[in-house]
């Protein structure tokens, strides 16, 4: 690897760094010398043209702590030019956005775009035409060093990056940031994957499987910038935590426009203020309710007895009940959603009474049919054979009423699954209700059976393999038309209602054609923490590949008796004295008595998803908020603690597996009682 003493490249790289940040900074100067005064019709159009003129200068904003560019490829021909004997290749540095001079020429090329896919995907055994691969280092965002591959020398061997392990092992202060310059192959054909397809990803700890998710979005919206502009891209995290833990990745990479959200914030039609046991929430959960509720719904229709009678000016127009009959049956048939079906009912009804004018010499038109639709016999009509219904009151009826809900749960709920769902008192309204997270899933089904939810262009599912039957069911509305990518790890399914496979999972979600990929090449936690929890494999996930690290540094791990909470406290100062973060994962029954330790000790600490400062590196976790997190050190208190604080052996074996494998550099387990016996 070359050094600062190799004066002549160094120089040169850090001289197209200067210029690179000049061009940047001269271009984001020329969108906000823009003058709109003259271009807009309208109040309207001025207000967003000026929002797109702000969006465009945050995203050419020059990190000075972010390397503009982080690789350089050099092609033997130019790239899609034909291979002439003696054209000389072009030159491409390859960044998170990309830049240009004065004159449009590329200065730094958008990691995204087809040129930059070789820094991705290249190897010994296929160049893809690039003779030289360079990577850089950095400070900050200052250049310190560069290392080269001759791809297209047979005699260089290949070897690995020591800039590309570094990279990947760096400590971290923060929140997650990008990997855009470490993405591996197997992660890069994720990546850019096409739009129209969804693709799920099974990955276990430190295989990146969020970074590659994330890193997908962006390169969607690069790759279809117009098409999603319009139909929209969704994040969905499991908690609030995890999400501002990931929040700056998409921003660093200039997308600005993509929404964050839990599935509780997608489903919020009332405010959840209760809870459920487990068995209640597995029943709701269950997709058999997706059943019990169209029955409830469709039951609110009634077939008619009565004519309708039509009367405009001296006529009178009779439309028989066997008629009606007949158009309430067919749109039951055609099976579209009940609200659309209740907005065609009058309009059918206005078309019988038109036929009859016309076989009676009269020549009605559209207006005609739309009075006749608004009719006051016609609405009562109407309101009589497909009255309203709100989803909330609706789910209600069914949770207090043991005689509604027998009636439609009757061979889908057995009598004890029912009782098991019913409230205990009854409820006076929607408002004084308390709402579980699992009936608003519930009241959001059938809120899409009364009327169609909106699909986005693509929504990205993180953490999915803890989602029940129904809240797919949810995500699902929200792709309907769009495409999605689904990352989990079965393995660390911490819910009684977690995912057996993904095949049933992607049936849920309305993806059954989705194409699942596994990523089993740890990047992030060291090789002998991930051999301690894959102790655990056979016992929470059997058939699953463990995760296979590739790191070069084994970590720091030990597991260290201690006789009370002031040793783990000692653990945690010992850990502190290196670079980076750490985290202190608990069983939540053993926070209180640990942060009590902590304030004894003088120790500062954070709460997840607080973001880690030079003063403040040390977060104190629950074990039930652990998913997702990284930090580069962990102490891991009481493992039988974590594993009694859940409901049965597995769930807690797997909730240990997912606090075990939070640490990127080292982990210290520390216990006062057994270890689990599968350790």
């Amino acid at each position: 690897m070359s050094t600062p003493s190799s004066a002549d490249p160094l120089s040169r790289e850090r001289s197209h760094l200067s210029s690179s940040r000049a061009a940047l900074r001269a271009m984001r100067e020329d969108v906000e010398s823009l003058d709109i005064n003259d271009v807009t019709a309208n109040w309207v159009n001025a207000e967003v043209l000026a929002h797109q003129i702000g969006e465009r200068i945050k995203a050419l904003a020059d990190l000075s702590d972010t390397p503009l560019f982080f690789g350089r490829l050099d092609y033997l021909h130019a790239p899609g030019a034909e291979r002439a004997e003696g054209a000389e290749g072009e030159r491409f540095y390859i960044g998170r956005r990309h830049v240009h001079d004065h004159d449009g020429d590329p200065m730094v090329i958008d990691w995204r775009a087809p040129v930059s896919q070789p820094f991705y995907r290249a190897s010994k055994k296929d160049p893809m035409d690039i003779a030289l691969r360079r990577r850089f280092g950095y400070t900050g965002g200052d250049l310190t060093a560069y290392e080269d591959e001759h791809l297209s020398d047979p005699a260089e061997a290949a070897r690995t990056s020591k800039l590309l392990q570094q990279e990947i092992e760096r400590p971290r202060v923060g929140p997650m940031r990008d990997i855009v310059a470490t993405i591996q192959p197997e992660q890069d054909e994720i990546v850019r994957s096409g739009l129209g397809g969804t693709v799920c990803v099974q990955g276990g700890p430190g295989t990146g499987k969020t970074a590659v998710g994330l890193h997908r979005v962006a390169y969607l919206l690069y790759a279809h910038r117009e098409r999603l502009a319009r139909t929209g891209t969704l994040v969905i995290g499991p908690n609030r935590s995890f999400l501002h833990y990931i929040e700056q990745v998409l921003p660093a990479l200039g997308e600005l426009a993509v929404r964050q959200a839990t599935v509780d914030d997608l489903v919020a039609h009332v405010e959840v203020r209760g809870t459920d046991d487990s068995a209640a929430a597995v029943i709701k959960g269950d997709a058999r309710m997706a059943g019990v509720l169209r029955r409830a719904v469709r039951s609110h229709v009634t077939m008619p007895t009565e004519p309708v009678v039509v009367v405009r000016g001296s006529r009178r127009w009779r439309v028989p009940a066997y008629e009606l009959a007949g158009i309430v049956s067919e749109l039951l048939d055609r099976d579209i959603r009940y609200g659309a079906a209740r907005e065609a009912l009058p309009q059918r009804i206005a078309h019988a009474v038109l036929v009859q004018m016309e076989r009676s010499g009269e020549a009605p038109d559209d207006r005609v049919q739309d009075a006749v639709a608004r009719n006051a016999a016609v609405k009562a009509a109407v309101k009589g054979i497909w009255p309203p219904v709100d989803p909330a009151k609706l789910v209600l009826r069914l949770l207090t009423d043991a005689d509604f809900l027998a009636v439609h749960a009757a061979g889908v709920l057995t009598e004890d699954e029912q009782k098991t769902i019913q409230w205990s008192k009854p409820v006076r309204s929607v408002k004084a209700a308390k709402w579980s997270a699992a009936d608003a899933v519930l009241i959001d089904e059938a809120t899409d059976l009364v009327q169609r939810t909106h699909s986005l262009g693509h929504v990205v599912l993180d953490e999915a393999q803890d989602l029940s039957p129904m809240q797919y069911r949810a995500v699902g509305r929200r792709c309907t038309t769009g495409s999605a990518t689904v990352l989990g790890d079965l393995a660390q399914g911490t819910t009684p209602w977690a995912t057996r496979s993904w095949d049933e999972a992607l049936g849920h979600l309305g993806k059954t054609d989705a194409v699942v990929e596994e990523l089993t090449a740890g990047f992030r936690v060291p090789t002998d923490v991930i051999t301690y929890a894959s102790k655990l494999l056979p016992h929470i996930a059997p058939g699953l590949t463990p995760v296979a690290s590739v790191r070069e540094n084994p970590g720091f791990f030990e597991v260290r008796p201690v006789s009370g909470s002031e040793e783990v406290v000692a653990a945690c100062e010992e850990l502190l004295r290196n670079e980076g973060s750490t985290g202190l994962i608990a069983a939540d029954a053993r926070v209180a008595v640990l942060a009590e330790a902590l304030a004894e000790a003088g120790i500062g600490y954070l709460a997840p998803g607080e973001e880690t400062t030079a003063e403040t590196r040390l977060t104190l976790v629950p074990a039930s908020l652990a998913k997702g997190l990284e930090y580069d050190y962990v102490v891991l208190d009481e493992p039988q603690a974590v594993v009694n604080g859940e409901p049965d052996e597995r769930t807690g074996l797997r909730r240990l597996y997912v606090g075990l494998t939070r640490a990127v550099s080292g982990l210290i387990v520390t216990h006062a009682g057994a270890l689990p016996a599968e350790l």
